[in-house]
């Protein structure tokens, strides 16, 4: 293979780990670090919002978001971050990737800011700018997700490649974690120069006016980590893959890898035309050929990550009625407004240093190691039999002396979700895909994901409710309850396993290897299509 293989790419397959790689590293996962903070830290302030914003005098409980509204804002960033995988993971493959990723870093820069501003102080209009806001922030994290697998992929040896691309997707684990830390520092910073009675004591006094400054500020601080590396990202060179196999520019590509790699490397323009000339009567997405040779490919990328973030999303937004549930979290009523930011931050922090965190350094280490396959495989088998080991006895799991087994439970499947189908969606589409096609294919399974996160943060925040309408809160209609949403989820898991057979194994291989790019007849992409059986 290496024969067939322009040298520039080569270098880049057999180059020992050096700098670059973890400078990468750094400069694409800081952006997913800043991706998961922007996503993930929403729910920690949307009972906030509910006090602030929709009060109802005389009410025994807190305020609460109206259902549509809750919705909206839970879900109007995952649109946003739909539109944004398709849009600049299509323009990744036209302008190249490293144009359009500076494109997407000012775009989250400016709408966390902005998201953290309102017009008017009306619940309407501050909810209508914060999801005008968040839909944009959401565009823009939308983007880092081709662009920042395709690069690092294009980037990376052969041998280490997936532990480099999961380790940028590892980052989305800290940004987890750093928002719900930060959650907690200005919680508790709040909390102790403006102290307030709990809801039940006195309902308007337990909301103080500078509530409404914690959720803009925990909001707006995502803005910080992606400013930070805008200036990085401007210096990285393009890929020598795209610059060479797309822009068609032996000479370039060359240059500028012999300057990253710090070896002489020759410029071969020669091959790189010959391989366009092969390339003349190429297939487009979507064509015949392109479903012949990645049909199954990219329908078992795109239905094994639209299940993963079914789960993975549903559970992540409706974690804190969990914790309310099993009393991780006490009643709404026994705390003052700040007090819940607090409680729901510290239990989500608990959950992403526990399991979350881990579970994805889990897959750096051994992704390369026993493979793609293998870890998406096992991730989706436990994480179906721990939604089941919780939702069966769900009653057993809710007793007070019970409590700290529900947690260990769920903890696992979180455990599992990141060592495990979480990670590798993330990997293999920036591994399978013709250079031509890798960021828009990227882009394509990505986006799938998401419209499973919509489907878990719109839809559980219905199917969760009681069954009982005495029970559910205020303004939802009778849901299934969060046993049988447990339930639900196990089966979704379940179906993963099934959708993981249509992905192929990449590990070891290189990226031409794998899309079948350097070869002139079908029968040498055979290997490539193979199904893996484990």
């Amino acid at each position: 293979m290496a024969g067939d293989q322009l040298k520039v790419l080569n270098a880049l397959d057999v180059a020992k780990t050096q700098w670059y790689h973890f400078t990468a590293i750094i400069i694409a996962g800081m952006g997913f670090f800043t991706d998961a903070y922007d996503l993930f830290c929403i729910s920690l302030v949307t009972k906030l919002l509910g006090r602030i914003y929709y009060h109802v005098p005389g009410s025994a409980k807190p305020g609460t978001l109206p259902p549509n509204v809750a919705a909206a804002v839970n879900g109007v960033a995952f649109c946003g971050t739909l539109a944004g995988q398709l849009f600049f993971g299509w323009l990744g493959d036209k302008l190249g990737r490293k144009k359009v990723y500076g494109m997407t870093l000012m775009v989250m820069v400016l709408c966390s800011v902005a998201s953290g501003l309102s017009f008017g102080h009306e619940p309407k209009a501050v909810m209508a700018t914060l999801c005008f806001f968040r839909f944009w922030l959401g565009f823009g994290i939308g983007g880092d997700y081709p662009l920042s697998a395709t690069i690092m992929s294009e980037y990376a040896n052969k041998k280490t490649r997936g532990a480099f691309v999961s380790a940028v997707f590892a980052m989305q684990g800290f940004g987890i974690m750093a928002g719900g830390i930060f959650a907690i520092i200005i919680s508790s910073a709040f909390e102790a120069k403006f102290p307030a009675p709990a809801y039940a004591e006195d309902a308007l006094r337990s909301t103080v006016p500078q509530a409404d400054l914690v959720w803009r500020i925990i909001l707006m601080v995502g803005a910080i980590p992606a400013a930070m590396t805008y200036y990085s990202r401007s210096k990285m060179p393009e890929t020598a893959r795209y610059t060479a196999l797309v822009a068609k520019d032996a000479k370039l590509a060359a240059s500028d890898m012999s300057r990253v790699l710090q070896v002489e490397i020759e410029a071969e323009q020669e091959k790189v035309e010959e391989i366009s000339s092969n390339k003349s009567k190429a297939f487009s997405l979507f064509s015949k050929e392109f479903m012949k040779r990645h049909g199954l490919h990219l329908l078992g990328t795109t239905s094994t990550w639209f299940l993963l973030d079914i789960a993975f999303y549903s559970q992540n937004l409706f974690q804190k009625d969990i914790f309310s549930a099993i009393g991780w979290i006490p009643p709404a009523q026994t705390m003052n407004a700040i007090q819940e930011v607090f409680k729901i931050a510290r239990a989500q922090t608990l959950i992403a240093l526990c399991s979350t965190v881990p579970g994805y350094w889990f897959t750096v280490a051994f992704i390369d190691v026993i493979g793609r396959f293998a870890i998406q495989m096992m991730g989706f088998f436990f994480m179906t039999v721990f939604m089941f080991a919780l939702a069966i006895p769900y009653n057993h799991w809710t007793h007070k002396e019970n409590r700290i087994g529900f947690v260990i439970m769920y903890s696992l499947t979180f455990f599992f979700a990141n060592f495990g189908p979480n990670a590798t969606t993330f990997v293999v589409p920036a591994e399978i895909f013709p250079a031509r096609f890798r960021s828009t294919c990227h882009g394509i399974s990505a986006a799938s994901g998401k419209l499973g996160a919509m489907v878990g943060a719109f839809g559980f925040l219905y199917l969760a409710q009681s069954p009982d309408k005495n029970k559910t809160d205020a303004g939802y209609p009778p849901g299934i309850g969060v046993r049988n949403s447990l339930l639900v989820l196990g089966v979704v898991n379940f179906l993963g396993i099934l959708f993981t057979f249509l992905v192929p194994e990449s590990k070891g291989k290189s990226l031409e290897e794998m899309s079948g790019e350097n070869e002139d007849n079908e029968n040498t992409t055979s290997d490539s299509r193979t199904v893996p059986i484990v």
